[in-house]
């Protein structure tokens, strides 16, 4: 398996990388984490390398402990959400990676997008035409380039789901890996049962399952899906190894998977469990440091250490130091908070059990605590309380604290506080009343923010405080009508006594504090006050409430009154008369036997007279209720604590349905608000909360028909703004337009000093920072996110606070993540250029619906307006411009369901606020002054895009035009000048809509046209150097008088100057120059006849402006090696013409030789010209201002490299001549001793001239003729050589 090796060398690798002094992690690759957990594994490797599938193994064999022990260590299972399913299908059984197809399902609802990721790096999303549980992806045949991991999501409302399972495609010739994992509720103890499950990607797999050491499948399965479940009964120690699975199409079953990840089962928890603590303490701020003991009973163990939360990514192993292992964590961060637990196990890997879980918090602020008073705040002298403080942070000691002591009044350990004790306070005085707040007690040093819930109020009396006594519906008895007397108290009470003032004897005692007093013969009216006491004090009676009197009608005989006696009278009269009828009628049909027509008949009658007789008492019934004036019940009213500038609701609850709504306030006759029937209760808002809105209020309901039956007025409600402190300042310091990646700062500050702050996301608090005593003066934080991400888009605001007063929320600052989307058009109605006073729309014009615009100004961080659109686009109001909107405005969109990922921001635009165009400029490119049949292109261009232009040319009555759409910001090309082009040219705006603002034109533009004329000369006086600072003229010498002289620059396209001299020349005088005036220049001239028709341009003339020239080069002619009787000349070249060169030879003091053209003849007399050379020149007209030397030459003479090889070659050419003369010599030696007759002769003649005659013997003659003996000389021929002696 090549796969199951690569991944292995990876594995090890990441172990080698993450190895420290004292600790090794191992992390899981990430297909082991997405789908479930499992092993490579191969049957022969290093020894290292089956240490690290050991390890790796028994790291799940562990985590599938947990599991089993999970509900035991009750611990609720978090839940997860379901992964969508994705499968292959193919239309090509017999090779189904010639066309494959993805299916991605969602597992329990419908979806209207679907994504398929491909290497965590490339992405496929589709939309079908409706919502839909599944969507496909068509892959076609299955090649390298589409080979890899595969993972599919669906879109919910919330965003995207969790990734389902990978999927992994190979190349061709083998099915997919499947995945193979546990299932989590069946752990691999000792007799326990175990399913394993094996996860095809294909439809009708038959799966196998296989055991180390086993050549044979141990099962296998042919299920209907694409999962198959294989079983392990009664798990023992056998029965434990390394398993793995296969499949294979059953139509084809020489076609089989890669093999899975292995999954190792072993048979854990043979060991007792460690322990497990924190240093130095549980609970520690990001950023500081921690260290977790494991302490276990055995020596030489290995420990283990898990986090709950994420086990496949925080598992970490250690050697032991003794029976016990430390983990450290260096530095903290938030997400290392969670519940963690430890292990041991030996080198067999058989573990221990679990330790108890350890909770590890890591947060900047500890959560709330909140602080309740038994059996009640109020408690009189001398007796005893207990205040309960509770929070959600367990292992952690409490402290209570009295506002205005610097020190806690107690301390509750971390025992006590699981023991759920109180703190208690005996015999208590007027010195123990206050406020009191309790909070956490750590016993080690950590910078974590303490935050209190709630505080109570302790009051010590000598009696219960008095109390109201209040009547419902109103303090006037109706007949037959109760009232309710009620005595409400805040705090728990044990009984409550109502007395009754006019009769010593009445005497009432309740436990709910609502009396019904009913005004039986009108005996119930007078004067009414309550008292209570508290369950800790029973023998206590609290003081007497305000006396109420209960009052009854003006008197007893009403009309209403007697009405009411006079209906219930005639309703007694008729039933009587009713049931004597019906008796009559019995008598007569028992006597008589009456036909029954006539006693139905009878019936009948007697019938609709009762009838009649009800119908009358309801109407005289009604009657009395509409003359009554009964009140509804009172309503209850109330509001949040107000704060000043926010809205505020007020709200009003009735008894009964259908009501209608008012609101009053103190002084006002009439209502300051009404609202409709809503239901049993209404809001009534106020916008913004001021002073002015500060009083009493109170509201009242009433029917919702005519005549309005009104309830009493509901309880007063004070609203007074609570002093907070202002809003802060904040703000990004840099643009909160970000892109991904960049770094964002958020500083938030006020005025006052020593104050906390706290960061909001998205009305979330995400972070915080505490107060600093070291500095004194305004309270400024800065929060930082180091690089920005795909989420870090929002809402931000922030608050600041001390002790128990908040700040104001401050402004909110949206940030934008950009580059998500195209760039949005940013247009201007009626035009970019505005007149003072006007209004200006700005439209941006964007790519999807639905989006949030906001509008940018260039030098502005913040935006300048926002705006939500249904469609595509937004149009901001620029309202009454003036001269300081004017500025580059751009625009970008971006969703808000999203994290705020925005588009790019869209192309500047400039809005001019002005009531005159601003002056374009017109330019010439190349140059203004260009030869015949060149071509030329005229520029107008100003401040302005996309504007209109006109071209105007001097003594023609028509005009060149460029709109906006086709302006090309104001090109006009000219292709092959002619005469007919020569002329000057200026230009304007020209735009496109209505505008009362004036129009300015152009500079104007002289167009020359050279070639016309002879080429005058250019020179420069004192010379083509100077020295920055003195001055210099440029003279331009013409042929023809009565002309106009310009000089050109190179690389500037108008001319520089013109003169009009009255000679032949034309003097251009450039004072104190520069070294920007260094430059090739050029002038030329035209008769005033024939203006603008110039001459050739003159010889380009270079000028240096410099207080040291460039240096010159140095050469050698013919090379630099002397030879024999032969000199080298030395040529010095500088750029400046008109100087004088110098030579200098190293070791001399004194320049060697001047030129005038550079060229220096060197000889080697004597060894004397071998060594360094370097030149240099200065301007005759500036003796004194010398170049820098060149760089040096060195000469070589026979001691040389070169001169060797001359030498040698010498030697050689003398070599061969000796040896030739050796050979002429040997020659003439053989000769002479062949001839022995020539040697007597030469011996006779002894210093006279001789002359040797010479016989050829044996010589052939010519055809025809006869050969000789050398004795004869008849017919011989003789040939006579004279030859020196």
């Amino acid at each position: 398996m090549p796969g199951s090796s690569l991944r292995w060398r990876e594995l090890l690798e990441n172990l080698q990388k993450r190895r420290g002094p004292s600790t090794t992690i191992l992390t899981s690759a990430e297909q082991q984490s997405l789908s479930r957990p499992r092993v490579h594994m191969q049957h022969q490797r290093p020894l290292t390398l089956e240490r690290a599938r050991k390890r790796a193994t028994m790291l799940w064999a562990f985590i599938l402990l947990l599991f089993f022990i999970w509900p035991r260590l009750g611990i609720t299972p978090m839940a997860m959400e379901p992964q969508p399913e994705l499968w292959i299908e193919s239309n090509y059984p017999q090779a189904p990676w010639e066309n494959i197809t993805l299916w991605c399902r969602s597992p329990s609802r419908i979806s209207s997008k679907f994504l398929l990721l491909k290497d965590k790096t490339q992405m496929t999303w589709i939309r079908p035409s409706y919502k839909t549980f599944q969507a496909s992806f068509l892959l076609g045949a299955l090649t390298e380039s589409n080979t890899g991991f595969y993972r599919c999501c669906y879109w919910k409302e919330t965003g995207w789901s969790k990734p389902s399972k990978i999927l992994e495609l190979e190349a061709p010739g083998q099915l997919p890996k499947p995945i193979f994992w546990i299932q989590a509720e069946t752990p691999p103890l000792l007799g326990c049962n175990v399913n394993v499950l094996c996860h095809g990607w294909l439809q009708d797999l038959v799966f196998m399952l296989f055991k180390e050491g086993y050549a044979e499948p141990v099962d296998y399965q042919v299920p209907t899906g694409r999962v198959a479940i294989f079983s392990i009964d009664n798990m023992t120690p056998e029965k434990e190894g390394v398993y793995i699975c296969r499949t294979h199409i059953q139509m084809l079953p020489t076609l089989w998977s890669e093999p899975s990840n292995p999954l190792k089962l072993v048979v854990a928890g043979l060991y007792p469990k460690p322990t497990l603590t924190a240093y130095p303490g549980p609970i520690m701020a990001p950023g500081e440091s921690l260290s977790l003991r494991c302490q276990g009973p055995i020596y030489g163990m290995t420990f283990a250490l898990m986090r709950l939360e994420d086990m496949e990514k925080s598992f970490y192993h250690k050697e032991p130091i003794k029976n016990e292992a430390y983990f450290f964590f260096p530095t903290l961060k938030i997400h290392d908070s969670g519940r963690y637990l430890c292990f041991y196990y030996d080198g067999s890997y058989r573990g221990s059990l679990l330790s108890d879980i350890l909770k590890i918090w890591v947060t900047d602020a500890l959560p709330k605590t909140w602080l309740l008073a038994r059996p009640s705040p109020v408690v009189l002298m001398g007796q005893n309380i207990s205040l309960k403080c509770r929070g959600s942070v367990d292992g952690v000691g409490l402290a209570l604290y009295k506002k205005g002591e610097d020190k806690p009044v107690q301390f509750l350990d971390a025992t006590s506080v699981i023991d759920n004790k109180p703190f208690l306070l005996h015999g208590v005085t007027h010195h123990d009343a206050g406020i009191y707040s309790c909070n956490y007690h750590l016993t080690w040093k950590t910078s974590i923010r303490m935050v209190t819930h709630n505080t109570v109020e302790l009051l010590v009396v000598d009696k219960p405080p008095k109390h109201c006594l209040s009547a419902w519906p109103s303090t006037v008895f109706k007949q037959a009508k109760a009232i309710t007397l009620q005595c409400p108290v805040s705090h728990p009470v044990l009984e409550f006594f109502l007395e009754w003032e006019e009769r010593a004897t009445f005497h009432k005692f309740l436990e709910d504090g609502d009396f019904i007093i009913t005004n039986i013969e009108g005996k119930r009216t007078g004067t009414y006050s309550c008292s209570y006491h508290v369950e800790v004090h029973p023998n206590v009676w609290s003081h007497c409430s305000e006396p109420l009197k209960l009052i009854g009608p003006a008197g007893f005989l009403t009309w209403n009154s007697i009405l009411d006696e006079a209906i219930r009278l005639s309703l007694m009269t008729e039933l009587a008369a009713l049931l004597l009828v019906l008796l009559w009628i019995r008598w007569k049909c028992r006597r008589l036997r009456i036909r029954e027509a006539w006693l139905l008949e009878t019936a009948q009658g007697v019938t609709m007279l009762f009838i009649v007789a009800a119908l009358l008492c309801c109407g005289l019934c009604n009657g009395v209720l509409t003359e009554e004036t009964d009140i509804l019940p009172k309503p209850v009213i109330s509001a949040s604590p107000p704060i000043r500038g926010q809205e505020l609701q007020i709200r009003c609850k009735g008894w009964l349905a259908g009501m209608e709504f008012a609101l009053y306030r103190d002084g006002e006759q009439e209502p300051v608000q009404q609202l409709g029937a809503v239901g049993r209760e209404a809001f009534f808002i106020i916008r913004r909360m001021e002073d002015k809105d500060e009083g009493n209020y109170s509201c009242r309901t009433h029917t919702a028909t005519l005549p309005f039956k009104w309830s009493e007025p509901s309880e007063p409600l004070e609203l007074v703004i609570k002093e907070m402190y202002p809003k802060p300042f904040f703000k990004t310091l840099g643009s909160p337009q970000v892109t991904l990646g960049a770094r964002v700062t958020f500083n938030c500050s006020t005025p006052h000093q020593h104050m906390s702050f706290i960061l909001y996301k998205d009305d979330n608090e995400i972070a915080s920072s505490d107060r600093s005593w070291a500095n004194p003066g305004p309270s400024s934080a800065h929060f930082l996110i180091v690089s920005v991400g795909i989420g870090d888009g929002g809402n931000y605001s922030c608050r600041y606070y001390d002790f128990d007063t908040w700040s104001e929320p401050s402004d909110p600052v949206e940030l934008v993540v950009t580059e998500f989307y195209p760039k949005p058009i940013l247009l201007a109605q009626p035009g970019p250029v505005v007149f003072p006073g006007k209004d200006v729309t700005l439209h941006c014009q964007g790519n999807l619906k639905g989006m949030r615009f906001a509008l940018l100004r260039e030098g502005t961080k913040a935006p300048l307006q926002f705006q939500s659109a249904a469609g595509s686009s937004a149009d901001f109001l620029l309202h009454t411009v003036g001269a300081e909107d004017s500025g580059n405005y751009s625009c970008i969109y971006y969703e808000t369901t999203m994290s705020n990922r925005g588009s790019y921001l869209s192309t500047p635009l400039m809005i001019w606020v002005t009531d005159t165009f601003p002056k374009p400029w017109l330019f010439a490119e190349p140059s203004s002054v260009v030869s015949m049949g060149q071509n030329v292109t005229l520029w107008c261009q100003g401040p302005f895009h996309g504007v209109g232009y006109i071209l105007h040319k001097e003594g023609e009555a028509t005009s060149r035009q460029l709109w906006g759409s086709t302006s090309n910001d104001g090109a006009f090309p000219i292709t092959s000048v002619s005469d007919a082009n020569i002329g000057r040219y200026s230009c304007c705006y020209h735009p496109d809509w209505t505008s009362s603002i004036r129009i300015q034109p152009s500079n104007t533009l002289e167009l020359m046209v050279t070639g016309l004329l002879p080429k005058p000369i250019l020179l420069a006086h004192p010379g083509p150097m100077v020295v920055p600072g003195e001055n210099m003229t440029l003279q331009c010498q013409g042929e023809l008088p009565d002309s106009t002289f310009f000089l050109l620059k190179e690389g500037i396209q108008a001319p520089l100057e013109h003169q009009r001299p009255i000679g032949y020349r034309a003097d251009f005088w450039m004072p104190v120059v520069r070294s920007e005036d260094s430059g090739i220049y050029s002038c030329v001239y035209y008769l005033d006849s024939a203006p603008l028709a110039a001459s050739y341009p003159s010889t380009s003339l270079e000028i240096w402006v410099t207080d040291k020239p460039p240096k010159p080069s140095l050469s050698a002619w013919p090379n630099t090696v002397f030879k024999l009787g032969k000199d080298i000349t030395l040529q010095c070249r500088g750029p400046l013409p008109g100087v004088e060169f110098v030579l200098e030879h190293d070791g001399e003091e004194a320049p060697q030789q001047f030129s005038e053209n550079g060229d220096f003849v060197i000889n080697n007399v004597e060894g004397k010209g071998i060594g360094n050379y370097s030149c240099s020149y200065r301007l005759q007209a500036s003796p004194d201002i010398w170049s820098e030397p060149s760089d040096s030459l060195e000469l070589v003479g026979a001691a040389g490299p070169a001169a060797q090889e001359c030498t040698v070659g010498n030697i050689v050419r003398s070599s061969l001549i000796v040896v030739v003369v050796v050979a002429l010599g040997v020659v003439l030696a053989i000769e002479w001793k062949k001839w022995p007759r020539l040697r007597t002769r030469g011996s006779e003649t002894d210093g006279r001239d001789q002359t040797i005659v010479l016989e050829e013997c044996n010589q052939e003659g010519e055809p025809g003729t006869t050969t000789n003996s050398p004795s004869s000389t008849s017919q011989g021929i003789s040939v006579e050589l004279p030859v020196p002696i």
